[in-house]
């Protein structure tokens, strides 16, 4: 399964640099994973990408309104995936004034990482974070311990 995020510009803070290219690297072991930037990240952008999904594809929109995952239910999430032949994940990041609700109904799951509103470039690294936890408990290493 792939693994494509999609945000609105580069991360600009070093610690966002160095945390996205720490776990992009780290994931190449478990899974191919992708991190691209959308231009302009607004809604017409964002829905042609939706637009295009097709079988075995899943898009996941990150919301503050979204559902609050434990990594286990994640797990859970990312282990039927992968038996229901999950080809690809989307999943996209909004900027500083988030996703509009149509954009939100079009998710295959609408997902918030913490009830707290997350700068986007922070929200980044813990996403890339909880999907190298993922895949570390799928494989049973102690990473996630």
């Amino acid at each position: 399964m792939k693994w494509q995020l999609y945000t609105v510009g580069k991360p600009a803070l070093d610690y966002a640099k160095r945390g996205v290219a720490e776990y992009l690297k780290r994931l190449q072991r478990y899974t191919p994973c992708e991190h691209r930037i959308m231009r302009k990240g607004n809604a017409a952008e964002i829905e042609s990408l939706l637009g295009t999904r097709s079988e075995g594809v899943v898009n996941i929109i990150l919301d503050e309104r979204g559902d609050l995952l434990t990594t286990e239910a994640f797990v859970t999430k990312v282990r039927a995936w992968q038996l229901d032949s999950v080809k690809r994940v989307h999943l996209f990041i909004g900027g500083a004034n988030g996703h509009t609700p149509e954009i939100r109904k079009k998710a295959d799951l609408l997902l918030g990482l913490s009830g707290f509103t997350l700068q986007h470039e922070l929200a980044l690294v813990v996403l890339l974070e909880q999907i190298y936890r993922v895949h570390t408990v799928l494989r049973g290493e102690p990473y996630h311990r």
